[in-house]
This record gives C-alpha cells, structure tokens and sequence, in this order.
C-alpha cells in the first residue's frame, strides 16, 4: 500500500520558514492523523513526486496529494485547511473566489516568502514527537 493511498501527504519547501510554520500549524491541528508531511527536498518525496510526472526539482509551491489527486497552491492550502477542523474549514470557503485571484495572492507570498521569512540552510529535521507525522 503507497502512503498516499492511506495519508494526504503535505509537500513543502523544507528550508521555507513560512512553510515550516505552516507546517507546524497543521501538524499541531491534525488530530484524526490526516495528514504525512515531507520537504520537496527529501529523496523520499521526490520519488513520490517522480510516480505523479512532478519534476523532482519542483519548490514552486505547497503540493498536496490526496490518493491519486494533486493540488498546488491555494487550493491545496484551502484543502487542508478544511481537514483541519475546530473552525479551520471556515477558509475553504475562499474556494469560491476565482483561482487565478486566489494563486495571484498565493504567488505573490511565495515570491516573497524566503525575503519576508527568511529560509534555514538545511531542511526541517522533526523532533521525536513530530516524526510520525513526516513521510521520511
């Protein structure tokens, strides 16, 4: 069985400061065990981004992978969110805005992420208590 036929797997820019908060966010609010998480960078991901024709170089965005689906940018945001639960599922009501309104947004955190946040020199390496939670 492939983790993500068990798991939404949550791929994010490893050395992103803002998606390691994000990433905090979800793991802390992920209480019906959800979601696996996993840097883009990781060799582990990648081969999963390799199964679904993802360059294995990509970083241009959050990816979220549910079964045999991919979502990038704020809609996979918004998808997660809505699992999330305890009030969280309120945002995905931004589903219904236009995508290219909500991925213009999007984009633009991103472009800006690593100036705003800045960036580690090395991937997010998960405590003891969160490794559970990482794909690796």
């Amino acid at each position: 069985m492939r983790i993500q036929d068990k798991y939404d797997l949550v791929l994010f820019d490893g050395i992103c400061n803002l998606c390691n908060q994000a990433v905090d966010f979800i793991i802390r609010r992920d209480k019906n065990d959800d979601f696996k998480v996993g840097a883009l960078q990781d060799p582990q991901v990648k081969d999963i981004l390799k199964t679904y024709s993802i360059n294995e170089d990509y970083l241009d965005s959050l990816v979220l992978i549910q079964g045999d689906q991919i979502f990038y940018k704020s809609e996979a945001a918004l998808k997660i969110a809505r699992k999330l639960g305890r009030g969280w599922q309120i945002f995905y009501i931004g589903i219904f805005l236009p995508v290219s309104v909500r991925d213009k947004i999007y984009d633009w955190i991103g472009e800006n992420r690593y100036k705003w946040f800045g960036k580690k020199e090395t991937c997010r390496l998960p405590s003891p208590e969160e490794r559970e939670k990482f794909i690796s």
